[in-house]
């Protein structure tokens, strides 16, 4: 095989993994785990939410909040694309947004912000909110 038709070859590859992504996932999706938001963890967060779903997906939130407010906010995960999704979409959700507020944010809404998952990953939003709400619990334990 030339280096030519290796290329060729990774080219026609990466056609297809891209074609499956686009039949299988919302363009919202596809560009949130592509290009994830505030991926990471920040170091003087005000609180942690960590939690392994039942998927065998672990995913951490952590943070900031002054005056009840959300001031920033990261995630880390060891999952699917998917779950980097809604890791992206959650923690830009819920920047600038009171600890009451996000006590109502559900899984629905962040499908709703990712224009809908696949049935078989929709519990990837789940795992996120409830990562969430555990950062919002281990916060008012601090407290």
């Amino acid at each position: 095989m030339t280096d030519e038709d290796f290329v060729k070859l990774l080219e026609e590859l990466q056609q297809k993994i891209e074609y499956g992504e686009i039949k299988k996932y919302s363009k919202v999706v596809i560009h949130e785990f592509r290009n994830p938001s505030n991926l990471g963890n920040l170091d003087d967060s005000d609180a942690i939410g960590r939690i392994k779903g039942p998927c065998g997906d672990t995913m951490k939130i952590t943070l900031e909040i002054s005056n009840d407010r959300i001031t920033n906010a990261c995630f880390w995960t060891d999952g699917c694309g998917a779950t980097i999704a809604c890791g992206s979409m959650l923690t830009k959700m819920i920047k600038g947004k009171t600890l009451p507020e996000l006590k109502e944010i559900n899984c629905f809404d962040l499908l709703e912000a990712l224009e809908g998952l696949p049935v078989e990953h929709t519990h990837c939003s789940i795992l996120a909110i409830n990562t969430l709400h555990k950062a919002i619990k281990n916060y008012y334990k601090k407290e």
